[in-house]
């Protein structure tokens, strides 16, 4: 089985660099890594080529097109359309990864079934202060530095550190009571499966993307599993100027739709046609 992780950019080098660390640190390392670059400049290409050149044990690529906006969806789509993996694994160019993170999604690799997990989010100040030796050394997942830094707000988000071995975990994943929400930055499934629903609503800008294709994966029969406490990762803070309150809004609308009418294809997707006969 091929697998690829998926990591999607927008002109954030140095938050990427710090991604790509975590990447290095995994004990199961994908067989490549592709970058979904909505449009960066020449800094982000010149990133990822240094990051290459000292890790030559990594296989990249690079999938860019020009910046139109938030496009998320239509690089993530350009993505998976040229990926020769079988597997796909989802996270965004502003998260560390925890080193079993691979290991995990690969663990639960399964046709039929997507893997998606949660964040434990840094704020502004414990952001800047993150340093790459900080990634490699495994200190921004220590628990005494999370909780020094505000990340640690509550019981959830300490068990989210992985307290406890991984049965247990797994257990605590499987007798938590929680909406199986695709969570775009954490998330896994096989190819076959994406492209079984076209992959993501290219119409869907900020504001729900990733959820609207879990709801069409599930509606199209393939069922969510949450790793809220076994494949954890840390998100860095960032502004979010793209945000619009009333796109937000009618994607909010259009995902209730879908939850209710049962749809799983989008013709705004990889192909831009109506659902196959």
């Amino acid at each position: 089985m091929k697998t690829e992780l998926i990591v999607a950019t927008y002109n954030s080098p140095h938050a990427l660099t710090l991604c790509l660390t975590s990447v290095a640190r995994q004990t199961v390392l994908p067989d490549s890594i592709c970058i979904a670059d909505d449009g960066s400049g020449p800094e982000t290409g010149a990133a990822i080529d240094a990051f290459a050149a000292a890790h030559p044990a990594l296989r990249f690529r690079h999938v860019w097109h020009e910046d139109k906006g938030f496009e998320k969806a239509a690089i993530l789509n350009k993505a998976i359309a040229t990926s020769e993996a079988d597997f796909l694994i989802f996270i965004d160019g502003d998260v560390l990864i925890h080193p079993t993170f691979i290991a995990r999604h690969l663990a639960l690799a399964e046709r039929g079934r997507f893997s998606t997990g949660s964040l434990i989010r840094l704020d502004r100040e414990a952001t800047a202060s993150v340093t790459p030796a900080m990634v490699a050394d495994g200190t921004v997942f220590d628990r005494g530095w999370l909780r020094s830094n505000r990340a640690i707000d509550r019981l959830g988000t300490w068990l989210k550190t992985m307290p406890f071995p991984t049965g247990v975990q797994a257990l605590l994943d499987r007798a938590t009571p929680v909406q199986r929400a695709l969570c775009g930055a954490n998330a896994s499934l096989f190819r076959e499966d994406a492209l079984k629903v076209n992959g993501f609503d290219e119409t869907i800008k900020y504001g729900g993307g990733d959820k609207e294709f879990g709801i069409r994966l599930e509606n199209a029969g393939v069922r969510g599993r949450h790793l809220r406490y076994t494949a954890p990762l840390v998100h860095l803070d960032h502004p979010r100027g793209y945000a619009d309150p009333e796109r937000i809004r009618q994607h909010k609308a259009a995902i209730r739709a879908i939850r209710t009418d049962g749809r799983s294809w989008t013709p705004d997707g990889i192909e831009k046609r109506g659902a196959p006969a």
